[in-house]
């Protein structure tokens, strides 16, 4: 009894990131896949900004979501990555509970911002394929900066919510996070208090996040499609029409369709095996950041003819280069 009561006056300051438990002795196996998928990540992400920057015709503000929406990828992966490549490899689990916080506080910072960016990019179909006329009044440089300072305080003020519930528990018990990230449940889940607010503040993100979001996402795309179905232009404004909806809802089903079974696994407690359930977290988190440029880069013929240029300019400035060398000599 004394030593019960006495454990609950310590709480525990470091933790322990067991990704994966059933695979531990071949947990190593995995860092290859990983490793790739992250450089895959960082080299795909990295060329969409480069050709978005660079290309003037890029310059408007469809295409600096993308390119946002990229940057957060870059940012989102990394996050967890480091961290999990080093357990993979050299079993280096321990984090201390500041790092952990820090850590779950960006990862769903960032997940929430990417949100929003989604969000941003179907009002902007919306606008200008419902009020063409009207696209430059109302999509312009103050609402561009509006949207922003809404994505950051919303952002900001729920997740800082969100990760100071958690950081106010004490963690008595096992000191082992069966993740290979910080996540919000997989932490409090640890906690020796009442975590009932911890549980509630999950499920008002969810349907901060993902039940307003989505429903305004449909309803925007719905009227797209309504406004397009019901137009008399050409039937190739059609294709286009229905080809940059198509690109973007891909986008967005990969985002909320991994992430919602994720976050209600956890804080509905629905009975998901650890090892897929740490899978499910990365996907959550790798699978937009390594499709968005494949879909965005292929799919988006002003982002591609743009990669072209810049690659026909690079190897006529080589060529250059080379025959006046030639010539020197």
């Amino acid at each position: 009894m004394l030593e019960a009561s006495l454990s609950r006056n310590i709480s525990h300051s470091t933790f322990v990131l067991r990704g994966f438990p059933t695979l531990q002795k071949h947990r190593w196996l995995l860092a290859l896949p990983f490793c790739t998928s992250y450089l895959l990540v960082l080299l795909g992400n990295s060329l969409l900004v480069y050709v978005i920057c660079s290309v003037e015709s890029l310059h408007s503000p469809m295409y600096l979501f993308i390119c946002t929406l990229c940057f957060v990828d870059i940012l989102a992966v990394t996050t967890i990555i480091p961290t999990l490549l080093l357990s993979l490899l050299f079993n280096w689990n321990e984090i201390s509970l500041a790092g952990c916080l820090t850590q779950m506080f960006f990862t769903h910072f960032l997940s929430s911002v990417e949100s929003t960016l989604l969000l941003a990019m179907a009002l902007d179909r919306y606008v200008a394929i419902c009020k063409p006329l009207r696209y430059t009044e109302i999509i312009n440089s103050s609402m561009l900066m509006r949207l922003l300072i809404f994505t950051l305080v919303r952002s900001i003020s729920i997740m800082a919510t969100l990760v100071g519930l958690a950081g106010s528990l004490q963690f008595c018990g096992s000191n082992t996070i069966q993740h290979c990230y910080c996540d919000h449940m997989a932490l409090v889940s640890l906690a020796c208090d009442n975590t009932n607010k911890n549980s509630a503040a999950g499920l008002a993100v969810i349907i901060c996040f993902v039940g307003v979001d989505i429903p305004i996402i449909f309803f925007s795309y719905v009227k797209i499609l309504s406004v397009v179905l019901r137009s008399s232009a050409a039937s190739e404004d059609h294709r286009k029409a229905f080809h940059t909806c198509g690109t973007h809802l891909m986008v967005m089903m990969s985002f909320y369709l991994v992430g919602s079974v994720t976050f209600l696994s956890h804080n509905l407690n629905i009975p998901i095996p650890t090892d897929i359930n740490n899978l499910m977290g990365l996907m959550y988190i790798f699978f937009p950041a390594t499709i968005n440029p494949i879909i965005y880069g292929v799919r988006t013929k002003e982002i591609r003819n743009g990669f072209l240029r810049i690659y026909k300019h690079k190897a006529k400035k080589i060529l250059t280069v080379t025959s006046a060398e030639k010539g020197q000599l």
